[in-house]
């Protein structure tokens, strides 16, 4: 897989600004953490080893292995320099070494496990629509029979979904709402439209329907929504 957007991630302002960015672009970020984490619990046991997918920043790592030191973690992300951002985050909290491995690279990089769980959050949209598939099915090459995958990511409706004649139409507001919240959240007006205007020109962001039917394909069953927070969706899933 050769992703194309990895390159607001390895620049150095980017990268040291970046815990700043998920609370102010994505709403109920923090609750996405903890409701994340209670569906791994369901199913991961207390001593479990979890797959984060995208694992740069450190923000998930952290929130997961406060809340449960028993469980292990392999991150995998394809940016040094978010990688080494996590582990600035994780030594900081006090987390051992021990208990998190992190590896450069794409999902491909990461042991083969079997894992218990795994999360891909807010990185889907970074993946072109034809490779999301291989890389949905990579993961869960490495999961256990039954283990929960939690992804969260941009996942727009069109005017399909909700009976509207203008796809088009449908995701402009989607993605003008995803704007309003920055500007709420402190970020210039002007700011926000060109983040706005990135998003649409250049992520692969599929409507929701597609996305469960792309779970589906790689081999998870029991694909059941849980969040929303404006222009980002969440899911939950079990491999089969």
């Amino acid at each position: 897989m050769t992703h194309q957007h990895t390159s607001p991630f390895t620049d150095p302002t980017a990268v040291g600004r970046y815990a700043e960015g998920p609370r102010r672009n994505v709403p109920g970020y923090d609750a996405l953490l903890r409701m994340s984490r209670i569906l791994l619990a369901e199913r991961v046991p207390a001593d479990g080893r979890v797959l984060v997918v995208g694992a740069g920043g450190g923000l998930e790592l952290e929130d997961m292995a406060l809340a449960h030191p028993g469980w292990r973690f392999d991150g995998v992300d394809p940016s040094q320099p978010m990688l080494d951002l996590a582990a600035q985050r994780l030594q900081s909290a006090g987390v051992p070494g021990g208990r998190v491995a992190l590896h450069h690279g794409y999902v491909q990089s990461a042991p083969a496990g079997p894992f218990d769980g795994a999360t891909c959050l807010l990185t889907f949209h970074f993946v072109p629509r034809e490779e999301r598939v291989p890389m949905a099915a990579e993961i869960r090459r490495r999961l256990k029979p039954g283990a929960p995958l939690v992804v969260a990511h941009l996942s727009v409706a069109d005017g399909a979904d909700l009976g509207g004649e203008g796809g088009a139409g449908e995701r402009d507001l989607w993605l003008s709402r995803y704007a309003a919240f920055q500007v709420a959240s402190g970020v210039p007006p002007e700011h926000a439209a060109k983040a706005r205007d990135k998003i649409a020109a250049e992520l692969a962001v599929l409507a929701p329907q597609e996305d469960e039917a792309i779970l589906r394909e790689a081999g998870f069953s029991d694909v059941q929504m849980f969040y929303m927070g404006f222009a980002f969706r969440g899911w939950v899933a079990s491999a089969c």
